[in-house]
């Protein structure tokens, strides 16, 4: 339980690694400091101490340029303006100041030898010092890793409870693992809520839908068993020409019932016991679906002509592909005007193509579009790409052609 808002322990977090790193660095500076005065002042005592008991002059005034050490008389012969200058090679430092005269200058000299430390100790100095930075620096880059990480350390706890779930496989009971009374009443305690109670209502869908998918199931097959038992006692009987084409029509009605009751609990299924991963081969459904849907062509004096130019297995869902087979040889069937033959079914290794014709462009009017081609055309691109297959269909003035295709020995679709 957090009594702040994230956005507030992430504000505060960040001021108080600010704040540790200012006096941290605050403390090195003065100790820089106090350490570069000790270390000037040592020089200069153990300068004079190696010359006692004559005590150095290091600092001399002079009023006067033919006073000035040789080395600095040419210099102040060009008259330079006042302020401070440094010489390094001669190791002195010099203050030009005016004199009673303002035509004058008089000249300030301190002679640092002997006091600054040489090049090579200024080094290790510089190594030192970069060495308390590199410190310092890593001290602050840890310190706010540490701050930060506990600040967002809700954020991680949600997100690895979230990542424990399997959303292809919800269970009635994972929207508890989420605890969000456990986040408080901050940003990450409303994600939380938020996130619980939508996996709640998933998890009740699926409840729902897995228990109508096995009720319809009963409910709506066994009627359509009933009348199909019916029929078959009645094509045993002695019935007139006219009834027994009733009873065959009664019958065909009856097997498209049945096929539309399975598509759509194909679809509305969640999982099918592993049946998506099922491997079977493509030509048996086929055939299948051209004998179940030949009555169509009846007195339209159509040939359908099948070119086996493979047999290809595929992986997924038996009963959905011979759904998506029925409804594409369905439609052109029934599309195809009387005379407008053939209808060409060609099976190759990796698709299914049916391609049936239209006449004329008379006729144009007859072929459907790609959006119109059938209401069973939507239900076969959903249950392509349940199983990861692909679905496509061309439409012009002459044809239409329906293609079903798949990758060879590959699964790449989900059952969601």
């Amino acid at each position: 339980m957090y009594r702040h808002s994230l956005r507030q322990r992430v504000a505060i977090a960040f001021a108080i690694c600010v704040a540790v790193l200012s006096v941290v660095w605050g403390l090195a500076f003065f100790t820089a400091i106090r350490l570069s005065e000790d270390r000037v002042l040592m020089q200069q005592l153990e300068h004079a101490a190696q010359r006692y008991p004559a005590m150095p002059m290091n600092i001399r005034g002079y009023d006067d340029v033919a006073s000035l050490p040789e080395s600095l008389r040419g210099w102040a012969l060009t008259d330079p303006e006042e302020g401070l200058y440094e010489f390094i090679d001669d190791e002195l430092h010099v203050a030009v100041i005016p004199a009673d005269n303002e035509q004058r200058r008089a000249f300030v000299v301190f002679d640092v030898s002997g006091i600054e430390a040489a090049s090579s100790s200024d080094w290790w100095w510089l190594l030192a010092i970069t060495g308390v930075v590199g410190a310092l620096g890593a001290l602050g880059f840890g310190l706010g890793v540490i701050v930060m990480r506990r600040a967002v350390a809700p954020v991680v706890q949600l997100a690895e409870a979230v990542a424990e779930i399997d959303l292809e496989h919800l269970s009635a009971g994972d929207y508890k693992r989420i605890e969000s009374r456990r986040f408080g009443d901050d940003e990450v305690g409303v994600l939380a809520g938020a996130i619980e109670s939508a996996l709640e209502r998933i998890s009740a869908f699926v409840a729902r839908e897995r228990y109508f998918t096995s009720s319809a199931s009963h409910e709506l097959r066994t009627p359509i068993t009933v009348i199909a038992s019916s029929i078959e006692l009645l094509e045993q009987s002695d019935l007139s020409p006219a009834d027994r084409i009733l009873v065959d029509r009664v019958r065909r009605a009856t097997l498209d019932m049945n096929a539309t009751v399975e598509m759509f609990l194909c679809l509305a299924r969640e999982t099918d016991d592993g049946l998506y991963e099922e491997q079977f081969l493509v030509t048996p459904l086929v055939n299948r679906a051209i004998e179940q849907q030949r009555h169509l062509l009846n007195d339209k004096f159509v040939d359908v002509e099948i070119e086996n130019l493979a047999q290809p297995r595929v992986c997924g869902h038996p009963q959905a592909f011979s759904i998506a087979v029925n409804n594409v040889v369905r439609n052109a069937f029934e599309h195809t005007l009387a005379w407008q033959g053939p209808i060409t079914i060609l099976i190759n290794e990796h698709d299914v193509l049916v391609t049936n014709k239209v006449s004329n462009s008379a006729d144009a009017r007859h072929a459907p579009t790609e959006n119109g081609y059938g209401l069973g055309l939507g239900i076969v691109q959903r249950l392509c790409e349940r199983n990861g297959w692909s679905f496509s269909l061309h439409v012009d003035e002459v044809r239409v052609a329906a293609r079903i295709s798949w990758e060879q020995g590959e699964r790449t679709g989900t059952a969601v």
